[in-house]
């Protein structure tokens, strides 16, 4: 008899193999699998019992990488409701809009923004039931808060079971909103069973691995890893902030194996104070994806800290993973320059996620050749159902059977894509297309810088040009007449950034990706035209 293709399948099979196992770290809570499992379930029956959640429910939350808010990706889910994981660094109208849309009847929010959820009730007649995650002893909850904790002490485990089919949604994850109000990606329990399946496959976990959550849990299900490492038995250390201190801290106390961070955590990381890194364990494994790593944060990654980098590359409309930079043996003789470029590229497609094609305007596959660029599209098994309530958007974005994504790509003749840009930052300077992603990539080989981004802006002459916002390392020094020699030296002259600003930070999302469109509305700088 078959069953559904769920993640509830890995809470099942860890309960049975690894009850005693440890299976979260959090600050001085720890708990094994047992008991993790068993504050799932008086969630769930909190959920349906007293607060009469039925299948196709929302239940939204508000949190950092706490147990509370991993213990949601389990708990609602086994009652058929379905999690609304919201980016707890946006805004009251933000959460707002997101929990009016979503349709959201219960809210769990840390402590850290109950004042802030409080200030737009009056918005939300739909939300029931408001809960507190973490409420602070000793201080008395406002109107109509709920005390989660409370609640799961005086609760005894009585699940009632539902009958749920991989097509249900199991999740859906708002996107950014950079551009316009956020689209809530539904993502099923098929679509984020295989995203686990494929991860463990290309990813090689076991049950001694220690993940530590320098990601977001509300960023695409962290990338799925809520449900990947529990399917393996390994242990969730939880990490609120993602501070330099704290995970080398963590790396060496808590024997870190693994972990996923966006290229800025990377840097960060990479340019802490030697007196962090000392100590700091070797032959970690660290997924990267969000933004095109640049080789030389690899290279430097993998040299300096003895890292092994795997590059992933997909979308929360990808559940959402699409490709591996999977290294093959002959690999294993290039030098490290080398394999860090390599590295660079998004790679090939996970063996469960799917066809991937990268196509040009008319709908045809671009040749293999490295440098004709298309969009990649992609069909197959981690394909979101949908935009939630936006039929318009899904059929924009799920257009001839594939899913568009709006990167811009070319495929290497070895089968390899490699992102160029995005097809909306890609500068089209005197008809000439220059990729923000390989000035980049060339800026960052420079010694004195940290960070950089390039975009485009309107220029008199060539219509568009590239603007370089640059972030030096501690103590460094350099001139806008440097770096613009340096780049010249790698590159063609066109491609070479006629603006230069100096900035002590760059704007990102939640999940470290780079705001350009923030930076485009900037216009000062230092010109070497």
């Amino acid at each position: 008899m078959e069953i559904p293709l769920t993640p509830l399948e890995f809470m099942r099979r860890t309960r049975r193999l690894h009850a005693a196992r440890e299976a979260v770290v959090d600050d001085d809570l720890r708990l094994t699998y047992e008991q993790l499992f068993d504050r799932c379930d008086r969630w769930s029956t909190v959920l349906q019992k007293r607060f009469g959640i039925v299948h196709g429910d929302r239940v939204a939350t508000i949190a950092p990488n706490t147990h509370a808010q991993l213990e949601s990706f389990y708990a609602v889910p086994q009652t058929g409701a379905i999690v609304v994981p919201i980016n707890y660094r946006l805004t009251a109208d933000d959460f707002a809009y997101i929990l009016e849309h979503s349709g959201a009847k219960v809210v769990c929010v840390h402590s850290d923004y109950l004042a802030m959820v409080d200030s737009i009730r009056e918005r939300l007649p739909e939300v029931k039931h408001y809960v507190a995650f973490e409420a602070v002893p000793g201080t008395k909850l406002g109107p109509n808060w709920l005390d989660y904790e409370a609640l799961i002490a005086e609760t005894t485990p009585d699940v009632k079971k539902v009958d749920i089919a991989e097509t249900d949604l199991i999740t859906i994850n708002y996107t950014s909103g950079t551009t316009a109000r956020p689209k809530g990606v539904m993502v099923t329990h098929r679509n984020a069973y295989l995203n686990s399946i494929g991860t463990l496959v290309h990813v090689h976990l076991t049950p001694g691995d220690r993940y530590l959550w320098t990601l977001p849990m509300f960023h695409a299900n962290g990338w799925t890893f809520v449900w990947t490492v529990t399917a393996f038995g390994g242990t969730h250390i939880c990490l609120r902030k993602v501070e330099a201190a704290r995970i080398f801290s963590d790396l060496k106390k808590e024997r870190v194996t693994v972990m996923c961070a966006a290229p800025t955590v990377l840097i960060s990381i990479s340019s802490a104070p030697d007196e962090l890194r000392t100590g700091a364990p070797r032959g970690v494994r660290v997924l990267t994806a969000g933004a095109p790593p640049a080789a030389a944060t690899i290279e430097r990654v993998e040299g300096e800290l003895g890292w092994d980098i795997i590059h992933v590359y997909g979308l929360t409309e990808t559940s959402p993973f699409i490709t591996v930079c999977e290294i093959k043996p002959e690999h294993a003789s290039l030098t490290p320059q080398e394999r860090a470029k390599l590295k660079a590229r998004q790679g090939v497609e996970l063996i469960t996620s799917g066809e991937l094609l990268v196509v040009d305007e008319d709908g045809k596959e671009v040749p293999h050749d490295g440098t004709t660029p298309g969009e990649i599209t992609v069909r197959g098994n981690v394909v979101m159902k949908g935009y939630y309530r936006d039929p318009e958007a899904s059929a924009l974005a799920l257009r001839g059977g594939y899913f568009h994504s709006g990167d811009a790509a070319v495929v290497h003749p070895d089968g390899y894509a490699e992102i160029r840009d995005r097809l909306k930052d890609v500068i089209i300077s005197g008809g000439e297309n220059i990729s923000s992603v390989e000035v980049e990539g060339v800026l960052l080989k420079h010694p004195a810088v940290q960070e950089v981004a390039v975009v485009g802006m309107p220029d008199t002459k060539w219509g568009e040009a590239p603007h370089a916002f640059v972030v030096l390392r501690s103590g460094a020094t350099v001139t806008p007449e440097e770096l613009r020699a340096f780049v010249r030296e790698q590159l063609a002259h066109f491609k070479c950034p006629q603006v230069w600003n100096f900035v002590t930070d760059l704007p990102k999302t939640a999940t470290g990706k780079v705001q350009k469109f923030v930076l485009r509305g900037k216009r000062a700088g230092i010109s070497t035209q």
